[in-house]
């Protein structure tokens, strides 16, 4: 495999305006995400943007940024019109999906997020850990992804994600990770395929891929990256890194 790790930000956020810039540790979040993707060794590291500010600064930074559409409709739309204009012959051929707003993702997890590709029938990895805060089941902030990991194994087949608590009676539930390792013909179908029912319900898009057949496989990591969502979660983040 020949990974690429493609981080698509845009400055507009209802909920937190200009996230991206926000200032934690003395630099804006998104060169956090770039340079923890650069310490995860897993290959190239392309921040993908429709903002011309995000672009210079991440430029002038050292690091490489390629413009997009700023109307796409989602994160990957964005990632898959940056990789065809990074990598027009198609050098790469598992692209990593990576959020802009986790300052503090552990380099390690972003390497495992592709491990399931190693099964040729997995058409995207993702990630999930287990959920010990009862409060996080009852959330619907917190998305939960039931999967069913052979006994002894850290990788399993996703059945079904949702905000609400999947699936019912006793046993482990799990916190998906918003981070995702495509092989390329993957990337290339998905953001083809119409929003689907069951995506718009729960306004979760990984469920277009489930409806429409494709494999989702699940790798457990055993730590939460920290997500900028709100000013209070920025708060949280500069606290833990400006120690």
């Amino acid at each position: 495999m020949n990974p690429v790790i493609i981080i698509p930000t845009r400055l507009s956020s209802t909920r937190l305006p200009n996230k991206p810039l926000a200032t934690i540790a003395g630099q804006p979040m998104i060169l956090h995400v770039l340079r923890r993707a650069e310490k995860s060794g897993v290959g190239p590291v392309i921040v993908a943007s429709g903002d011309r500010k995000i672009a210079d600064l991440i430029n002038q930074a050292g690091g490489t940024a390629v413009m997009t559409d700023p109307n796409l409709p989602s994160g990957s739309d964005r990632v898959f019109e940056a990789l065809e204009k990074f990598d027009p012959t198609s050098s790469f051929d598992v692209i990593i999906n990576l959020q802009g707003d986790l300052p503090t993702i552990d380099p390690n997890i972003i390497q495992t997020a592709f491990k399931s590709l190693n099964n040729s029938l997995v058409d995207i990895g993702t990630l999930a850990t287990e959920i010990k805060d009862n409060g996080e089941k009852e959330d619907p902030n917190i998305v939960k992804v039931a999967v069913s990991f052979p006994s002894g194994q850290t990788i399993g087949r996703a059945i079904y994600f949702s905000r609400a608590i999947v699936p019912a009676g006793e046993g482990s539930h799990y916190h998906h990770i918003g981070i995702y390792a495509y092989r390329r013909e993957a990337l290339k179908n998905f953001v083809a395929l119409p929003e689907s029912s069951l995506e718009k319900r729960e306004k979760l898009e990984q469920l277009r891929a489930l409806e429409a057949g494709m494999r989702i496989d699940v790798s457990l990591v055993d730590t939460f990256p920290d997500g900028v969502d709100t000013p209070a979660d920025l708060e949280r983040v500069r606290r833990k890194l400006e120690i």
